[in-house]
């Protein structure tokens, strides 16, 4: 579960996508660009507590849901997150850019 106040997106968030969990999350929009619901977790309104325990139970219910949701969440983090092929390259190109070296 994530849900986080006041709709931030965090590293917690990634490291478990990347550990490939099954994830319900706060659908606000931080959240929306790495949770697409159904697709790499379930997003759930974050003041709907109903809800919220409705879509936790049914992925704890649901192992082959959560395996699912959890597989494609790892390969979206590794896709757009990754240090060595993503986000190290860009570090550099953004150094280069503002002239730091």
């Amino acid at each position: 579960m994530y849900l986080t106040y006041p709709f931030v997106l965090s590293w917690s968030l990634l490291e478990a996508m990347s550990a490939g969990c099954g994830i319900v999350a706060g659908d606000t929009a931080p959240v929306r660009e790495v949770i697409k619901h159904n697709e790499t977790g379930l997003l759930v309104n974050f003041f709907d507590v109903s809800a919220i325990a409705e879509q936790v139970t049914s992925l704890l219910k649901s192992s082959a849901e959560r395996q699912l949701l959890g597989e494609i969440a790892r390969e979206f983090v590794i896709q757009q997150y990754a240090l060595e092929t993503i986000c190290l390259s860009r570090q550099r190109l953004w150094v280069d850019i503002v002239g730091y070296r």
